[in-house]
């Protein structure tokens, strides 16, 4: 540094002044050069307050008014300087924190930039004329920063990575005309000459136009077109890293973001694209290798646990997830951080680690490069300059600073590789290993490969041998590029080790590979097995519990996703958590795009329903509780489902606003009333939904539609139908649910959707004795909540009514022996659970009897919609015995258990003629006692008589 020492202005003290000389030699020259100026800053307070934008960009606008290209130079290089410096300065006396700092010195550079773009086109506009469309408006370059510009996080010293392109065709209107491609082409050239040129002045910034398309051997400004058609011919891994960080910074700032958003598919997949942790681990590797040949080992950027490694741990997941997770595309570091962290895509605590390793290294960073105003990341070995760095990082001397340098690296590292290591790949390949790869490549006789087999557990070896041929013999695995084969290559091994780990080897491994031939064409799902053994485990393990399990990933892969965090796959959340998780992920998608939103809502689904097999299947939950989260998931998924069908039906027709009467002003209400498993909180894995739906308006009243109107008949019906459309569409992510409305009023022949007042009257007038069997085990479960109580209301009222015993006997009789006779499914030596007499449909039916013999003068059975609580009120009322009760709630649990792990291991629920032998006599006993035979001798069977509880 020069033994000059710059002088103290009035305003500030001698020793701040000492300490940013003795910390920057580039603010030092700077404020010897220019005391004047310096004075002028210092008095104008601009030193203690954060830069201004609206004054930089005032500051900019006066560079037009230099008339010739010389003056300009001179004048935007002092434009630099002058900003850097008091940027600089607030970074040295430590009054900024990380962000304005970065955010301050990307400000500058776009700033300068569009300057610098403006001078070019009016230096171009003398010679050849003005670009404009065909509509006559001016065409303009479009400039595209990258990397650090682009998440506006450029260091002090930083070159600017640009990327440029125009919209289209077109001719300069001057005497000397020039395409757009040619004027494009120029306009480019001179605005990095006008930046980068080095003046007695300096520079303003290096400029690096590698990252174009073809890099340098590409033209250097390619057209829209041209752009979509590389990337998606030529694109490759390492561009997409790059284009995350890409922002529109001067120019034609629309056609930038328009650039950006037609890239976003190559971009983010929509897919989750775990093959980036390879492509990122092998340019990690490329770095180390330079890294080592230059001797680069106290290179704090690219060096072993360096801001670059941070980059690569955020901008591996924003590659895997941002095509799902739209609040990871983003070009900012720091927010991605934090995301993670709060997505648990990393642990918490790691993601608060590399946030503050981060800050300090990227302060490092700017003060290595502040000192001279040169683009360096390496730390010095000079001991003066080692001092001057560590008091300007706040430590006594260069061995603490080196101490803390140290620390941060190592965590930083050690969050790397706990990311990208991956050990399977890297640890020599065993003997066992070279025996699968013979067996896979069909290099090993029918005996060696099942005494192969046997090893691993799996003594029936030809299904498994014959579903290891289909895999490699399929036309997709031929069609694979050699990355995607050594993938599978890969898994193989790992996946027999981890059948050999299960009870049945054989029966995993066939459902396994069943699964693999299922994503065989799309490598990204093989990459997160390779990746994650864990998650392969889990997968292998869940396949042998359930071929049910195996089917739902087979059908949708993008499931495999949630196998990675065994502390969520086998915690499945309740009810409020699921609707703030659903609520989040719609949220980014607009209203307006319901195909993406129906397919967000199956894939929530899919996710959450494997969440509680994955826990059914490993005895974590009891059967009652299965039903309940499943349960929960179908109101939050209908309820969902309702929210788009109304905002669609609204944005079309207007809202169903009441006119006249106590109601004026109000929106007429409509509620979705849940039947059978629905209504009885007793839902399986392949339930569909029995709904019925009502609402409470005139329905000759019109929408308040600007455009088009509706009666409110008729958009409750459309209402009805959209609700049905978005839940039982199938497309690409599957179906949501079946729904079936078979139980509303008069049945496939009446109203899809009737007056809350219609159902009541129905009810009362019209229905049939089983029709209010079903009304038993009804319940409101989306919609309008105060017309659902109107409903509570009415089905009190029609349940609590009193009857014919003798007849109510006899219709209850005569309906289960009709359903016995058509509805019984028939195998030799094999009796079918539900409808055998002492099944589970005769404890259902006995309870539904009960609430419609007793419920006038015992309320509290309405209060209930299951048949467990029913039986429970009918004891707690002493309308039943204890020991009664006890037998048909166990039996009603044994057969709803059995109905659960039939559907798991996708089989009928059939029994052997002796089994749940007691069950079926306790429940033929009650059956008897209640009810009696459905016959003309039976009609007067006996009544049930209170029972004292023991």
């Amino acid at each position: 540094m020069s033994a000059d020492t710059p002088t103290a202005p009035a305003g500030v003290s001698p020793a701040t002044v000492d300490r940013v000389a003795t910390a920057s030699e580039f603010a030092c020259r700077w404020m010897l050069a220019r005391p004047d100026r310096f004075a002028e800053l210092v008095a104008a307070g601009v030193l203690i307050t954060p830069a201004d934008r609206a004054e930089l960009d005032t500051a900019a606008a006066a560079l037009g008014e230099t008339a010739d290209p010389a003056g300009w130079l001179a004048a935007c290089r002092q434009l630099r300087n002058e900003w850097l410096f008091r940027i600089a300065w607030r970074d040295l006396t430590d009054q900024a924190d990380l962000e304005e700092t970065l955010i301050a010195l990307s400000d500058l550079a776009d700033v300068c930039l569009e300057a610098a773009l403006t001078q070019a086109e009016t230096e171009l506009a003398e010679r050849h004329g003005h670009l404009h469309d065909d509509q006559d408006r001016p065409q303009r370059l479009i400039v595209l920063g990258m990397g650090k510009l682009g998440g506006r996080e450029l260091n002090f010293s930083s070159d600017i990575d640009l990327i440029f392109a125009h919209r289209g065709a077109g001719e300069t209107d001057g005497s000397r005309p020039l395409d757009a491609a040619e004027y494009f082409k120029r306009v480019a050239r001179r605005l990095v000459q006008l930046l980068a040129e080095q003046t007695a002045d300096g520079f303003v910034y290096r400029v690096d136009t590698r990252l174009r398309p073809f890099g340098d051997s590409g033209v250097l400004v390619a057209s829209l077109p041209a752009l979509e058609q590389y990337y998606q011919t030529h694109g490759r891994e390492w561009e997409r890293y790059a284009w995350i960080k890409a922002r529109p910074v001067a120019g034609d700032i629309d056609g930038g973001r328009r650039v950006i958003e037609m890239l976003r598919p190559f971009v983010y997949r929509r897919y989750l694209d775990y093959s980036a942790f390879e492509s990122i681990r092998d340019m990690k590797a490329l770095i180390n290798r330079q890294v080592a040949q230059r001797g680069m080992e106290d290179n704090i950027k690219l060096g072993s646990g360096g801001i670059r490694e941070i980059e690569f741990i955020a901008q591996a997941f924003q590659l895997i997830r941002g095509g799902h997770e739209p609040a990871l595309q983003d070009t900012r570091l720091l927010p991605t951080l934090a995301r993670l962290g709060e997505q648990g895509h990393i642990p918490a605590h790691v993601a608060r680690d590399l946030d503050r390793a981060y800050r300090f290294l990227r302060r490092l960073e700017n003060r290595l490069q502040a000192w001279a105003d040169q683009q360096t990341h390496d730390l010095p070995a000079d001991d003066d300059r080692r001092k001057r760095l560590a008091v300007s990082m706040g430590f006594e001397d260069w061995s603490a600073l080196s101490t803390a340098v140290a620390d941060w690296r190592r965590r930083v590292h050690d969050a790397f590789e706990q990311v990208f290591l991956s050990p399977q790949t890297d640890e020599p390949v065993a003997e066992a290993d070279d025996d699968i790869l013979a067996l896979w490549e069909g290099d090993m006789d029918a005996d060696a490969a099942a005494e192969l087999l046997a090893t691993y557990g799996i003594d029936d070896a030809e299904p498994v041998l014959a579903a290891v041929a289909r895999l490699r013999d399929d036309s997709l695995y031929r069609a694979l590029a050699d990355r995607g084969q050594r993938w599978m290559t890969r898994l193989l091994p790992l996946l027999f080790g981890a059948a050999a780990a299960t009870p049945e080897p054989s029966l995993a491994m066939q459902r396994s590979l069943q699964v693999m031939e299922a994503v065989t064409g799309r490598t990204t799902y093989v990459a997160l097995l390779v990746e994650h053994p864990t998650a392969l485990s889990h997968l292998v393990r869940l396949c042998a519990a359930s071929p049910w399990i195996a089917e739902q990933i087979k059908a949708q892969p993008v499931l495999l996703d949630s196998l990675l965090d065994p502390r969520v796959l086998y915690r499945p959340p309740r009810k409020s958590e699921l609707s703030a998780a659903l609520a989040e992920e719609l949220a980014p998608v607009p209203e307006a795009d319901l195909e993406n939103r129906m397919d967000l809502l199956r894939r929530f689904r899919q996710r959450a329903l494997l969440r509680v097999a994955a826990a059914d299947v490993s005895d974590a939950m009891p059967l009652m509780i299965v039903s309940d989260h499943l349960t929960e998931l179908a109101e939050v998924i209908l309820t969902a489902a309702l929210d788009m069908a109304w905002s669609q039906m609204m944005s079309r027709y207007g809202r169903p606003t009441i006119r006249g009467g106590d109601r004026d002003g109000e929106v007429a209400r409509f509620a979705v009333i849940g039947y059978g498993k629905m209504g009885g909180i007793e839902l399986g894995y392949g339930s569909d939904l029995d709904l019925v739906f009502v609402h409470d308006s005139p329905g000759d009243q019109e929408t308040d539609g600007d455009n088009r109107c509706l009666t409110h008949q008729a958009f409750f019906l459309r209402l009805a139908q959209r609700l049905i459309h978005v839940l039982n569409t199938q497309t690409g992510a599957g179906r949501a649910y079946e729904v079936d409305m078979r139980l509303r009023p008069s049945g496939q022949s009446g109203l899809l959707v009737g007056h809350i007042d219609a159902f009541a009257a129905y009810q009362r007038e019209q229905a049939w004795t089983w029709e209010h069997q079903a009304l038993v085990r009804s319940r409101p479960v989306a919609g309008n909540e105060s017309l659902g109580e109107v409903f509570r209301v009415v089905r009190a009222d029609i349940l609590g009514a009193a009857r014919d015993v003798d007849k109510l006997r006899r219709e209850v009789a005569g309906m289960r022996r009709k359903m016995r006779d058509n509805l019984t499914r028939r195998e030799p030596g094999n009796l079918d659970l539900k409808q055998t007499p002492g099944g589970l449909v005769d404890i259902e039916f006995l309870a539904q009897f009960a609430v419609l013999r007793y419920a006038c003068e015992c309320p509290p059975l309405l209060r209930f919609s299951d048949t467990i609580r029913i039986l429970e009120t009918l004891e707690s009322a002493q309308l039943l015995d204890y020991d009664t009760t006890r037998q048909l709630t166990d039996a009603y649990r044994a057969y709803r258990m059995r109905v659960h792990a039939g559907a798991l291991q996708q089989s009928r629920a059939m029994i052997g003629e002796t089994e749940l032998q007691a069950e079926r006599d306790a429940v033929q006993a009650a059956w008897q006692a209640w009810i009696g035979e459905p016959d003309d001798q039976a009609e007067s069977g006996p009544d049930m008589a209170p029972k004292s509880r023991p």
